[in-house]
């Protein structure tokens, strides 16, 4: 009996190794085996047989790894002891490298997290590389048969190793199909004297010897996932592909053995090559959309420049370069790796490491993008330009976010639900039928159903309209996280404003001081305080306050909701909500006021006067009646009258709203069946946007990242938001119309194939042009709402 390694599956000679009853075909196997024992991961095995790789290395291939310098090139991350690398693993094929992968925490407790991006083949694994050195935890994953690939070159230049499989079976299917079609041709013609006397057998088997690569390395994706589904008890939508297969080479192979006909190697091979074609096609459409994504849809993130003579200016974070000296406030994001040239450094690595834990820093220091400061203002040199590509994988990480989407089922699932089982039955009840009533015909009908009914054009309807639609907001100034949050936006029915700093405009708010003349010492004090904070108040107050010499704090402390307290030397200064700083009750206004307190004696309040945004009441009009509409404001009700002459009657307007008492409000109303959109400023609804269905940050020139948001909207572009709406729910309609017109070919094209009027290789080729006028179809579409979203409203 041939005995099978139970960690590879690969045979074993007679000097096989032996543990805990089970054969291993090397002692690196069986060692591998014993860590995953000894570290309760023994259900590794349960996902699937023999699941892992034989873990075979040269001795010393990993030496290089003892360099610092070279290490310092691979790693994404590198602060303290904390060390994030990002590898390329060939070798992720299955559920069970998945889920050993990301649980390498239980082998070595000195590794923190470990994240597989399963399409990429990548690992991303953030460790103490104090107690685990980089080459110890190569030579860990190696030791488990997970060997790194891990070029230099490769990651100077961003680049991984490109996987070519699907072009040399596209390759090797064509090669075949050529070359069967050829030798089928004699057949065609019905060439009896040359052909029936000589080479009829001879040229047969060579068609079934050309079939074979194409069978079995060719079709060997589609084998694998209908196994996979199957063993998972998932109909997908490959198992009626590779059944179509399976059956087209066994019936082909019974004919030509049993001498009863040429069998079906053109139609085979030609299925393939079809098949193979339609996929290539959509790899590269998805790779387009990909690069558009990442490179064109740049956040409208706003960082602060101070230039050569000192003065400072907002400018748009693609537009940093190296050497430009950067001002970061509190709760602002490091856009790119920096020095710190000045302040103190308290740097939040959450949305990076998943540790909240903030870090200190001194002059000098070396910060990583993806920090937050979370004290006073600091100031940066940046070591090079910003990653885009960087960012957005910072925003979509769903670790460090609450997932909204769970239990989410998006309109593919919904639709194709029982595809596969319908598609299977048709073909089965047909095939019975032409057994009965004429069995020369039964194959071929089975085999044009399965090829035919193929929902390749079903699956592509969702991926390529929600693509584009990405890229088509992106360019429009609106930009959403992921394809999930335009589906959620299609399913908006109650939005919520907040009202500082998103339906108010920051740049044409008026102020006016009532009060105590505040001396040069606090004037300094205070503008030097607001020139740390983030808050859209802060930033109006501190635009319009004369410049001082620039300080550095010694201690600065900012409250959500409530204010601002700083110190310099023996002076303190304090400033915010007149409850906050305890102002006198004459004092006490409803309009927006940010009161002062120096030393705890109070000095006086800035008045806001507030500039709604242009167009804010045909906004308003133009979502009525569509949606319910809340603005939910965190300033006392000297508004109301205003905003009651702005809105729709019927609006729901709710002043002195905390933070929490936002969220709250959000939940109790999706209890009842809401599906919310909120819009804020990013900074103190950070809870009410992460609660929300969708949460949309607006952006003026502020630092909005946040990973609380699903959406970040330019406000240049916010008189644009009920076209966004409109957009999204026409981008399900084309998804919808898609699906019919996905539909209507796969009717007719059955009608064709029960009859029996439809071979195989036809329906293989009708397969990817139908692919192809779906992609058309939707791109025209979705390109024609682009164009709607440019025209005046």
């Amino acid at each position: 009996m041939i005995k099978q390694c139970y960690h590879c599956g690969t045979e074993c000679d007679t000097g096989s190794f032996v543990f805990d009853s089970k054969d291993f075909c090397c002692n690196g196997c069986k060692t591998v085996y014993q860590i995953f024992s000894e570290n309760d991961l023994a259900g590794y095995y349960e996902l699937e047989k023999s699941p892992g790789a034989s873990p075979l290395m040269d001795k010393g291939k990993f030496d290089f790894l003892d360099n610092d310098k070279i290490v310092e090139k691979l790693l994404e991350f590198n602060d303290g002891d904390t060390q994030i690398i990002n590898l390329y693993i060939p070798h992720i094929h299955c559920s069970s490298c998945i889920w050993v992968l990301e649980n390498l925490n239980k082998l070595n407790s000195s590794i923190r997290s470990s994240l597989v991006n399963f399409p990429k083949k990548t690992v991303r694994i953030t460790y103490n590389s104090k107690e685990i050195p980089l080459k110890a935890l190569v030579l860990l994953l190696n030791t488990i048969g997970y060997e790194p690939y891990i070029s230099l070159e490769d990651y100077q230049q961003n680049k991984k190793g490109k996987d070519r499989s699907l072009i040399y079976k596209l390759g090797i299917a064509g090669f075949a199909f050529g070359n069967v079609m050829l030798l089928s041709f004699p057949e065609y013609f019905e060439v009896d004297e040359f052909w029936l006397n000589q080479y009829k057998h001879f040229f047969r088997w060579i068609m079934f010897t050309l079939s074979l690569p194409v069978v079995f390395y060719a079709a060997s994706d589609y084998f694998v996932s209908a196994y996979k589904g199957i063993r998972s008890k998932i109909l997908n939508i490959d198992i009626p592909i590779a059944l179509g297969i399976a059956v087209l080479f066994i019936r082909s192979t019974y004919e030509i053995i049993t001498n009863t006909g040429q069998g079906f190697f053109d139609s085979l091979t030609g299925l393939l090559f079809f098949l193979l074609l339609g996929k290539f096609f959509q790899q590269k459409t998805y790779s387009f959309l990909s690069f558009e994504r990442d490179y064109k849809s740049y956040f409208p993130i706003g960082i602060t420049k101070i230039n050569n003579d000192g003065t400072e200016e907002s400018i748009q974070v693609y537009d940093i370069k190296q050497g430009d000296k950067l001002l970061i406030r509190n709760e602002e994001l490091i856009p790119v790796d920096s020095i710190l040239l000045r302040g103190k450094g308290k740097i939040d690595y959450s949305f990076v490491t998943g540790e909240a834990e903030a870090v200190s820093k001194q002059s000098g220091d070396k910060l990583f993008a993806g920090g937050k400061q979370t004290g006073e203002a600091i100031e940066l040199e940046a070591l090079k330009s910003v990653s885009q590509s960087y960012l957005t994988q910072l925003w979509s990480n769903d670790v460090f976010a609450k997932d909204k989407h769970e239990g989410f089922i998006n309109v593919t699932d919904s639709i194709s639900r029982y595809f596969t089982i319908v598609v299977l039955l048709i073909a089965f009840g047909s095939a019975g039928f032409w057994l009965w009533y004429d069995p020369t015909k039964a194959m071929n009908v089975f085999t044009a159903i399965l090829i035919v009914a193929c929902p390749c054009a079903l699956a592509l309807s969702a991926p390529f309209t929600l693509g584009n639609m990405l890229r088509i907001f992106g360019k429009n100034k609106f930009y959403l996280k992921n394809a999930h949050v335009l589906e959620q936006l299609a399913r908006v029915n109650s939005i919520i404003f907040d009202k500082t700093g998103t339906i108010t405009s920051n740049k044409e708010t008026k102020v006016s001081y009532e009060g105590d003349p505040l001396d040069t010492n606090e004037e300094s004090l205070l503008k030097n305080t607001l020139r740390n904070s983030n808050h859209p108040l802060s930033r109006q107050l501190y635009s319009i306050l004369k410049e001082n010499e620039i300080i550095t704090l010694d201690e600065f402390n900012e409250y959500a909701g409530k204010g601002i307290e700083a110190t310099h030397r023996q002076q303190t200064i304090k400033l915010g909500s007149a409850e906050f700083i305890q102002a006198p009750t004459l004092q006490k206004s409803l309009r927006t006021s940010v009161h002062i307190a120096s030393n705890n004696k109070y000095k006086g309040k800035y008045t806001f006067y507030n500039s709604y945004r242009n167009g804010l009441s045909g906004v308003f009009n133009r979502l009525k009646g569509h949606y319910e509409i809340t603005i939910l404001s965190g300033d006392n009700e000297s508004e109301r009258e205003n905003l009651e002459k702005l809105v729709p009657s019927g609006t729901k307007i709710f002043f002195n709203q905390k933070p929490e008492e936002k969220l709250n409000y959000i939940k109790y109303h999706q209890q009842s069946g809401a599906n919310i959109m909120m819009v804020g400023d990013g900074l103190n609804d950070a809870g009410a946007l992460r609660q929300s269905n969708v949460g949309v940050a607006i952006a003026e020139n502020v630092n909005v990242f946040t990973p609380a948001s699903d959406a970040i909207l330019d406000a240049s572009k916010f008189n644009l938001i009920p076209k966004y709406l409109w957009a999204s729910k026409k981008a399900m309609n084309v998804i919808i119309a898609s699906f019919i017109l996905s539909f209507l070919y796969n009717t007719v094209g059955l009608a064709f194939a029960i009859s029996g009027n439809l071979s195989p290789v036809i329906a293989a080729i009708l397969m990817p042009l139908s692919s192809i006028s779906i992609v058309v179809f939707t791109t025209i579409m979705t390109n024609m709402i682009g164009k709607s979203l440019n025209k005046r409203i």
